[in-house]
């Protein structure tokens, strides 16, 4: 149960600290007290979204803290236990701080959380049913998730999702997979014609930059050849008595025998030894060079054809590189050569697929037997609630049908109702007025209570559009619901409000040039006034004040 709440600088709540009792809760207030502003303050503990906008004019963030009392709840420990939130036995403290920015931060027991595990533990603790939910009675997903519920069908329906999801998944995979094996067929032609020209290229990384290096030889062969046939000549003349090499010999020898009375002379004797083998060996590789420059035109013609091709290639794929066009050509074989692979895939996929379809088929078939089998009960049991909310001849029935497969299964509900008994029940979406779908909404959720156990429940306004007696009927059937569970009521209906255990009242004022609002509980003649309030409107007649003492009386 809600123990206590906590509020600071929420729209009009500057401050609020306030507990709250076990059982059935009345809240009221003058319409734009700001009644909605609290249920929205509590809402944020539940995940709602939030902004900068809900923070009081001036200040820089907003909290709303509530304190729950929690009976040991193995999944709300559960959930706790993989947060690594410590589990405090018996209670709940839950926070969530809004700031300028609009950026919020969610805490359970102080250890800071993540907003879905709040949203997951909020779930646990209570639930709010605002005044637009109402609608959602008409809704088709929300009739089918009422039948469920009734039928204790959560795992089916949660499994229902898997496979859904599961069959989606093989269904995209398959398509995309059939789609490729079509391109490749469509472009197998076009796809050929590049390979082949590119295989038969016989392309080699690198081998642009060899081709280009011996093109710029063959080009300047002969100039070539003859600045290296100088440089022999100088090194190694005709004339052996000019030759260099004789020459480093000669002196070698001179500086050696002079060694014999100059001994550091040694040392420059043999490095004129070494310079003589080097120039030697120079002249070796300029011999060497020499011999192996062509000057083949022949040659030259098959180096520029073969870059002329290379370049036109380059060009075509709009690459810059060999190796570009080389990946390229692998690509290309493999999109070729593995459209034996891709068949295998599409077989692989399609025997998945008809796996996927089978589990979703045979956990479709125990959701619409669950449903099947739930349905005239449900209907039986809303039936009868409404027969003590001043219905007495309406008629109830849920009737399913075949609808489009989805995640929660092949089924379609229809809730169909008819108020007078006189005629065939039709769809309630078409049929009800406010009030008496605020009737069966509360005999739904009367009977989710028992179902579920949640341990608060918070009506906001599932009175709307009932007054007189079944309005006093309706009060009852919450207060009914308050001997089992904490229940919170926003009403504008005195029969309803004079049915709660404790009484609170939103109220707004003015401080400081701000309006705010507050609430505080009302006991003895303030709570009389607040339901003669009720009664009679701005002005109090005795009246209603003897009215609402009769209505406090019956409690």
């Amino acid at each position: 149960m809600l123990r206590s709440l906590h509020v600071r600088n929420y729209v009009l709540i500057d401050s609020l600290d306030i507990e709250f009792p076990e059982g059935l809760v009345i809240i009221t207030g003058q319409t734009g007290a700001g009644k909605s502003i609290l249920l929205g303050a509590l809402s944020l503990l539940t995940g709602a979204k939030a902004d900068a906008s809900i923070i009081s004019a001036g200040a820089d963030n907003c909290v709303v803290e509530a304190e729950f009392t929690v009976d040991d709840n193995p999944e709300i420990r559960a959930l706790l236990e993989e947060a690594e939130v410590e589990w405090e036995d018996g209670s709940l403290l839950i926070r969530r701080v809004v700031h300028s920015t609009g950026r919020s931060r969610s805490f359970i027991n102080d250890s800071p959380v993540q907003i879905q595990l709040l949203a997951d533990i909020a779930g646990q603790l209570v639930d709010i049913h605002s005044q637009h939910q109402s609608l959602m009675l008409t809704s088709r997903a929300f009739q089918l998730s009422l039948l469920d519920n009734f039928a204790g069908l959560g795992a089916e329906r949660a499994e229902a999702g898997k496979c859904w999801q599961r069959l989606q998944t093989v269904r995209g995979e398959l398509q995309a997979a059939r789609d490729r094996l079509s391109r490749l067929a469509a472009e197998s032609d076009y796809s050929r014609a590049q390979f082949d020209q590119l295989d038969k290229a016989q392309l080699r990384d690198g081998e642009l930059e060899e081709l280009e290096e011996e093109q710029k030889q063959l080009a300047n062969a002969e100039e070539i050849k003859t600045n290296l046939a100088g440089a022999m000549e100088l090194l190694s003349p005709e004339d052996e008595r000019l030759s260099v090499t004789l020459s480093l010999a000669e002196a070698r020898k001179l500086v050696e025998r002079t060694a014999r009375y100059v001994p550091s002379l040694t040392e420059l004797a043999e490095r004129l030894d070494s310079a003589r083998i080097e120039l030697d060996d120079i002249c070796d590789e300029i011999d060497k060079v020499n011999s192996g420059i062509s000057l083949s035109q022949e040659r030259l013609t098959e180096v520029e054809d073969r870059i002329s091709v290379i370049y036109q290639l380059m060009r075509k794929h709009n690459v810059r590189t060999v190796a570009e066009l080389i990946e390229i050509r692998e690509k290309l074989s493999e999109e070729l050569f593995d459209g034996t692979a891709l068949e295998e895939k599409v077989a692989e996929l399609e025997k998945q697929l008809a796996e996927a379809e089978k589990a979703y088929a045979t956990v479709c078939s125990r959701l619409h037997a669950g449903r099947t089998k739930a349905a005239p009960s449900l209907a039986q049991d809303i039936e009868h609630s409404i027969h003590g909310l001043e219905l007495e001849k309406a008629r109830f029935t849920v009737e399913l049908s075949e609808g489009k497969p989805g995640p929660a299964g092949a089924d379609s509900v229809v809730f169909c109702f008819s108020a007078s008994g006189t005629t065939a029940p039709v769809d309630l979406a078409k049929c009800a007025s406010g009030g008496e779908i605020s009737r069966i909404m509360l005999c739904l959720k009367a009977m989710m209570a028992r179902y579920a156990g949640m341990p608060t429940m918070i009506f906001d306004e599932i009175d709307t559009g009932v007054s007189g007696s079944a309005a006093h009927k309706m009060g009852a059937l919450i207060c009914e619901m308050g001997r089992d569970m904490q229940v919170f009521a926003i009403t504008h209906l005195p029969q309803v409000a004079a049915k709660g255990s404790a009484h609170y009242v939103v109220e707004k004022s003015e401080q400081d040039g701000r309006t705010v609002s507050s609430i505080r509980e009302v006991r003895g003649e303030d709570r009389v006034k607040e339901i003669a309030r009720l009664l009679s409107g701005a002005s109090i007649t005795p009246e209603a004040l003897a009215n609402a003492k009769s209505l406090l009386a019956q409690l």
